[in-house]
């Protein structure tokens, strides 16, 4: 055990790289791309620090190229989660009372090896697997997945650090023990850094995790593995499965050394397993944690003070980058009357200067949506925007899925404030924007907040400070991270901690101490240095 009250590298965010035409950044990940996609790999489970292969298999194709294989994953059986389960219960004997410096240097080192050696390959995968843009990759994948790693690190510190008043009759010690059982992390396709964090924040603090990564993020979600390998996370203390994901759950679920989920991903799942949890309780040997990041229908509400410019700029990027699919995504506008034509004007010469295709073009801002299913939800709700009265297609409407799953960037106008794609989480590219009178401006608020069982991101636009106030005032429950003048979305590790309530799911707030919070149990310890010899008190004469 170490001896010392030892000071962390103080976490900064990682700066993030231009990728401009020349750059050696540039250079190196095109040309790991390529390498990347070139080849076949086979992605094994990996349990009790083994690679774990199976006869049920299943293909990674890249999302803009649906034809085109780049490898492969094993899928587990029932056999395989029960074996994970035992394993990780067997390493949090010792992962538990590792102390926590030695955990700390096995994430820091992490971080350091995405921002060097592994930086230009998780971006590499990230492009293919999910289809994002360079930049969009070195956001999420290398900056966010690095800040995670490094703020979790200090976070850790502070909440250790944070102890009971004592006195000199006797010491007060707060211990901040790691959950009893098991951690089980359900992560998603859009983004790596979640993919990474999900299960290291919940390790950090001294748990051990099953983690099963989505199906369609698997070829970037090794690379996350390899980079927890290399830096040292024990056999047994991060399990990766793949596979039915009902059995897998109903599994886990079932055991009673279930103490908490970590999940990212949709509203019906979420409640679903909720839901199984409740049924279960009887059977877990303490009440598991559950914490969840959901879906999300995330609103731009932009006054007659707006400008126009900034409005349209901050729908493109907020609807559009990453093709819509953000948890945080712009979905839904409310533009007020008299601004409105020179938002439109705005907006459409931005989307028509939009290029679409593979993200190994750097000229192309728009990629394809992640996979044949999702394709198919956003057509069907274009279709019936065409065929409603009550909108209007002001822009795009189109798509094509003979070589990539790709939805044109989508502008739906509609008259109806509560229209299908103004409630409907659709995880695309297309917005819906309903115009108002220029005096309806808290009505509209009213509106905003009534209109969706959501509440993750939002934005309100004005130079009015009493409208902002307003604003600010009126929408307090309708989204957890809420912007003023400023698009909804790029919340940064350690300044804008991230997450929703009501459907958007329990705000613990990934990216700040609140979350790490949750996957510990404290102890209080209380060491009497005098112990009383006599029962009775004074009162008693």
């Amino acid at each position: 055990m170490g001896k010392g009250f030892f000071e962390v590298p103080i976490a900064i965010n990682e700066p993030i790289k231009g990728y401009a035409p020349g750059s050696s950044e540039r250079t190196e990940v095109l040309k790991t791309y390529k390498e990347m996609y070139d080849n076949n790999i086979d992605v094994a489970m990996y349990i009790n620090g083994e690679n774990i292969k199976t006869d049920d298999i299943s293909t990674m194709s890249p999302p803009h190229d649906h034809q085109h294989v780049v490898g492969t994953f094993h899928k587990a059986e029932k056999k395989h989660i029960e074996t994970a389960i035992n394993g990780a219960l067997k390493a949090r004997e010792k992962w538990a009372n590792t102390p926590w410096e030695q955990r700390a240097a096995i994430f820091l080192r992490a971080a350091e090896l995405i921002a060097g050696p592994y930086r230009a390959k998780i971006n590499a995968a990230t492009m293919i697997a999910q289809s994002k843009t360079i930049h969009q990759a070195e956001i999420d994948a290398a900056c966010e997945l690095i800040d995670f790693l490094r703020f979790n690190v200090q976070f850790m510190t502070e909440i250790y650090a944070e102890q009971p008043e004592s006195t000199s009759d006797a010491w007060n010690r707060l211990e901040y023990r790691p959950l009893e059982g098991f951690i089980y992390a359900i992560t998603p396709f859009n983004f790596t850094a979640i993919a990474g964090n999900l299960p290291a924040s919940a390790a950090l603090m001294g748990n051990v995790v099953i983690w099963k990564p989505s199906d369609s993020q698997i070829f970037s979600a090794k690379i996350v593995l390899d980079v927890f390998k290399e830096a040292g996370v024990p056999a047994g203390v991060i399990q990766m499965v793949m596979g039915d994901p009902v059995m897998i759950t109903d599994t886990v679920l079932a055991n009673s050394d279930f103490s908490g989920i970590h999940f990212t991903g949709s509203t019906h799942v979420f409640k679903n397993i909720w839901q199984k949890i409740g049924a279960n309780i009887q059977n877990y040997k303490t009440y598991p944690r559950i914490v969840g990041e959901t879906g999300g229908k995330d609103f731009i509400v932009a006054h007659k003070t707006a400008n126009p410019k900034q409005v349209a700029t901050s729908i493109a990027r907020g609807a559009f980058e990453f093709q819509g699919q953000k948890c945080s995504a712009a979905s839904r506008c409310y533009i007020s009357k008299s601004i409105w034509k020179d938002v439109k004007s705005n907006l459409v010469e931005d989307i028509k200067s939009f290029k679409i295709g593979s993200p190994e073009d750097m000229n192309n801002f728009i990629t394809a949506v992640i996979h044949e299913g999702s394709f198919d939800k956003l057509a069907s709700f274009i279709d019936q925007a065409k065929s409603d009265d009550n909108v209007e297609i002001v822009i795009g409407g189109t798509y094509d899925k003979s070589k990539g799953y790709f939805i044109d960037p989508t502008v739906i106008l509609t008259k109806d404030p509560t229209y299908t794609t103004m409630q409907t989480e659709l995880f695309g590219p297309v917005v819906t924007i309903f115009v108002f009178e220029d005096d309806h401006w808290e009505e509209t608020l009213q509106l905003v907040d009534e209109t969706s069982e959501y509440a993750l991101t939002g934005a309100v636009f004005s130079e009015d400070r009493y409208a902002l106030e307003l604003g600010v005032k009126k929408l307090q429950n309708a989204a957890g991270n809420f912007y003023i003048n400023d698009k909804p979305t790029g919340a940064v590790v350690g300044q804008q901690p991230f997450g929703g309530a009501r459907a958007s799911g329990t705000n613990d707030k990934a990216g700040s101490k609140l979350n790490l919070y949750r996957w510990v149990s404290p102890r209080m310890i209380k060491e009497t240095f005098v112990t009383p010899t006599d029962y009775r008190y004074p009162f008693l004469g």
